[in-house]
């Protein structure tokens, strides 16, 4: 797959963004008339979905837009000279969603984990720039290349399947996604009670000229908060898209953004690998949420976060899955904006 250079990505706007990234990330390579990955990766989703749905993303199509503020913490110039990390507050427009292409999914469906929540700064000076992270603290696969053969393996896997099924045979031969089916995916109480991880190593170069690795870490500012069993045969279908907006009528919902930073020897290329708890973490600052967007359907519509919109002080690792997120979110997006 060709690759935009990073310089380019910081600059253009999300919509010529995602036009250019679709021939960028999606354009099949030369002499192949074949699809490619991230385009494969998006056509595999939405017949795991049973979609297409018009107008709609492919994946995390369930969601729910809401905004507020971002106040940085004086720690976070000691990692990076980011601008919207130093004194300035900004405002973000956040999106929390269930997994999976089905518009309908129900929020107590085990397949609706893990949530999702992507966030976007806009600066006083128009400047903008997203964060993508998820509620577990891994990614199934290490490249785009095996979540496509695990995702063309749950399509070939049938009720009536003999055993071992495809995708037991893929598992079987996957010690990460054995990893990843066995981590907790407790119910949250709330969009609101749920930490979040950013599963994807960024750099981060301070006003020195330091540099770091680290990932997003997004914690509520109260805890976590799970449901308990009798809790979860109480819950209704759309239980967190119902609470989040009477929780915001009754206050501000706040996160820490947090940056935990590799040592010497972590792997920071590998999505799958979950760094030790004992690393150092710096606070960014604080997210406070007010309220759900006026039009969520618009919001929905209009909307492309993309991780490697970055400014100047972070830059992508070499993570073969962060550097095909574009790709892929780009096909979505052209897809769900011509239909």
């Amino acid at each position: 797959m060709r690759r935009l250079p990073i310089s380019m990505l910081k600059i253009l706007s999300p919509v010529l963004l995602s036009s250019i990234a679709i021939s960028a990330f999606a354009e099949p390579p030369s002499g192949n008339q074949d699809k490619s990955v991230v385009e494969q990766i998006v056509d595999a989703q939405t017949i795991l979905a049973k979609g297409p749905y018009k107008g709609l993303r492919a994946n995390h199509t369930k969601g729910i837009v809401v905004t507020g503020t971002f106040t940085p913490a004086s720690s976070a110039a000691s990692l990076t000279k980011a601008s919207h990390l130093q004194n300035t507050p900004s405002k973000v427009t956040v999106r929390f969603s269930n997994a999976g292409g089905v518009p309908t999914i129900e929020d107590t469906n085990p397949n609706a984990n893990p949530r999702g929540i992507a966030i976007r700064f806009e600066l006083p000076d128009g400047t903008i720039t997203d964060i993508v992270s998820f509620s577990v603290n891994a990614f199934p696969v290490s490249t785009p290349e095996a979540f496509l053969e695990f995702l063309n393996a749950r399509i070939a896997t049938k009720p009536d399947s003999p055993k071992p099924t495809p995708v037991e045979k893929v598992v079987a031969a996957s010690p990460s996604l054995q990893r990843f089916i066995a981590l907790p995916k407790p119910l949250p109480v709330s969009f609101a009670t749920q930490p979040y991880f950013g599963v994807n190593a960024f750099q981060f170069t301070n006003a020195s000229g330091e540099t770091s690795y680290a990932r997003y870490r997004i914690i509520p500012l109260n805890g976590q908060e799970s449901l308990t069993a009798e809790e979860i045969a109480k819950a209704t279908p759309n239980y967190l898209f119902d609470e989040l907006p009477l929780r915001l009528k009754k206050g501000e919902a706040k996160f820490r953004l947090v940056a935990q930073v590799a040592e010497k020897d972590d792997v920071i290329n590998d999505a799958t690998i979950v760094w030790p708890e004992d690393r150092k973490q710096v606070e960014l600052g604080i997210i406070s949420l007010q309220a759900p967007v006026a039009d969520n359907a618009a919001a929905e519509k209009s909307l492309a976060f993309n991780p490697l919109i970055l400014v100047d002080g972070i830059a992508p690792s070499n993570d073969p899955v962060l550097l095909a997120r574009p790709g892929a979110y780009a096909v979505s997006v052209g897809r769900r904006l011509a239909r």
